[in-house]
């Protein structure tokens, strides 16, 4: 029978699964003569979830006509469900009516579906009504979440013997490391990690609760972390091929800009690990997409594509996105031509080159977009310090989003500006962790920290609920997530500027080590290379130079 059922199997799960318990009660509806929730912390004592005939230890719920109810905190944002193990009640037919709300926030399980804050079921089910049986264990939900409430619907008591997360997971060693002085900046570059490795699904999202889909663009900052993190990961060629084998050319996929972040990753991924046989496995769609982006580029150099887009929060600024856009495209050619090189296709090479040319005689201006500036910078289209001095630095970090944020730290480290990155990653992706975040946000705007209450508990009177007022475009309110993998791009950025490692040759055949500290005092940490993992400290001395020492596997050469 079983060799039936393999015949039938389309794939196999790479994920594992393990059962995760509350950490903390944050609300109950307490004991009036409607209805009662006794013992709620026996919840928190940790059960095997295996059902017993008696269990004297259970939490009790009882609804005397009003529903009962509890709201459960698992500590960290998980992705998953719950298992509820109940024993026995007083409900009719021994079959019990419950609702279970997830929320990424504490207030997001309490609300409502619909309304001004936007609460949703959309991407994933997270508020339902189920029946649980007595003397059963029933298994519900797939999203992303932290808190949990439960309402039991049905008049009668029900005895709670354990309400368990269900964490789904791959199961990845963090073959990257970062650790400095300043222990702000260690526990941001852990959650960066933290964010993306939830999204490391069946395929890469760009969130676990909304977004559980593969978006070629969100997926950049996203390698760039699991590069830093986990190394050469199967999830990243499965997900880049997904998108390629579902979108034949001349279809870019979505929009003309993540067919070029598509092409950018390919570069990325080769230069970090090395894959000939995959990269080329790509030759035909690389060439032929290039020579589809070439007919969006008019003989002045302007281009004439639609759905030109950066991230939401640029998608006010329009001659902005169009300075976007037109950088987008020139990096796209650079990268273009030096695949292309390795393909040995001189005819797509020589058009890359002048395409670049042309569309170097003609660059928008930047609209004061940080966003547009940070990407004509890396381009090479203006000079990095006066991109940085004149757009991305003022009020920074004012003007950032979690997804472009990346680009503009890499543009500010280009122009030198190294404590400016460190001042804004600890206060924008910081302000973020100071509200409770345990994962980083697909939007966030510094100002959402005026009179904010944190995440982690019930909105007092005299607060602002930053997860149901904020967000905009399509996420707003609730609907907006509270981990997406695009957001944890100082991750990456503090392995490559602060550690200094860099590929020079693809899959690290030489490496480049070059510290920045800025203002911290030390920094060590670890790099997942083919050959294995590179081992850096740094010390700043009194005399103000920087003390390294590194271990480098056999294979690697240190350059430059």
């Amino acid at each position: 029978m079983m060799n039936h059922v393999k015949q039938r199997m389309s794939s196999i799960d790479p994920r594992t699964r393990a059962y995760v318990e509350p950490t903390r009660i944050v609300w109950t509806s307490g004991v009036n003569q409607y209805s009662e929730v006794l013992h709620a912390e026996r919840l928190l004592e940790g059960n095997s979830g295996q059902i017993t005939k008696e269990a004297p230890n259970a939490c009790l719920l009882t609804n005397k006509g009003v529903p009962a109810s509890i709201l459960l905190d698992y500590g960290t944002e998980l992705h998953g469900g719950v298992r509820i193990a109940v024993v026995e009640g007083t409900v009719p037919d021994r079959n019990a009516r419950i609702r279970v709300r997830f929320g990424e926030s504490a207030m997001e399980a309490m609300s409502e579906l619909g309304g001004e804050q936007n609460a949703t079921n959309h991407h994933a089910a997270r508020d339902s009504v189920i029946d649980v049986s007595l003397l059963g264990a029933t298994e519900f939900g797939t999203t992303g979440f932290r808190f949990v409430r439960i309402d039991l619907l049905s008049e009668g008591t029900l005895q709670l013997q354990a309400v368990q997360a269900i964490f789904v997971y791959r199961d990845l060693e963090y073959k990257g490391s970062f650790q400095c002085s300043d222990p702000l900046l260690n526990q941001i570059w852990e959650t960066g990690a933290y964010t993306v490795h939830l999204n490391m699904q069946e395929f890469l999202w760009d969130g676990i609760k909304r977004d559980r889909m593969v978006w070629t663009g969100d997926m950049h900052p996203e390698v760039a972390t699991i590069c830093a993190v986990f190394g050469e990961q199967e999830v990243v060629p499965d997900s880049m091929d997904f998108k390629r084998d579902r979108s034949p050319l001349p279809m870019f996929m979505d929009m003309p800009t993540y067919s070029i972040w598509w092409l950018l990753v390919q570069h990325d991924w080769y230069m970090q690990h090395g894959n000939l046989a995959y990269l080329m496995e790509q030759q035909d769609y690389i060439t032929g997409l290039l020579k589809e982006l070439s007919t969006k580029v008019a003989e002045d150099g302007t281009i004439d594509v639609f759905r030109p887009f950066l991230d939401w929060p640029a998608s006010s600024n329009p001659e902005g996105v169009t300075a976007g856009v037109h950088a987008l495209f020139v990096l796209a050619m650079q990268a273009g031509a030096r695949l292309c090189s390795i393909f040995d296709e001189q005819e797509s090479v020589a058009l890359c080159k002048q395409l670049e040319n042309r569309l170097r005689a003609h660059i928008p201006h930047h609209a004061y977009s940080k966003q547009a500036a940070a990407l004509q910078a890396l381009a090479g289209l203006i000079d990095a310090k006066t991109a940085n001095e004149e757009v991305i630095a003022p009020n920074a970090p004012s003007g950032y989003s979690t997804f472009y944020g990346y680009y503009m730290l890499q543009a500010r480290a280009l122009a030198g500006d190294i404590q400016g990155c460190i001042d804004s990653i600890r206060s924008y992706w910081g302000g973020m962790l100071s509200l409770g975040a345990t994962t980083f946000w697909e939007d966030f705007d510094i100002a959402w920290l005026e009179n904010a209450a944190r995440i982690d508990e019930l909105t007092p009177p005299d607060k602002v609920d930053v997860h149901g007022t904020y967000g905009g475009y399509c996420y707003q309110g609730y609907r907006h997530s509270l981990c997406h993998g695009w957001a944890s791009g100082p991750t990456a950025w503090l392995s490559e500027f602060v550690l200094g490692i860099s590929s020079a040759e693809p899959g690290f055949g030489k490496v480049k080590i070059k510290p920045n500290l800025g203002d911290l005092q030390w920094a060590e940490g670890s790099y997942p290379t083919p050959h294995g993992p590179i081992h850096v400290r740094h010390e700043l001395l009194p005399s103000g130079e920087v003390q390294s020492t590194y271990n480098v596997p056999e294979g690697i050469e240190v350059v430059g």
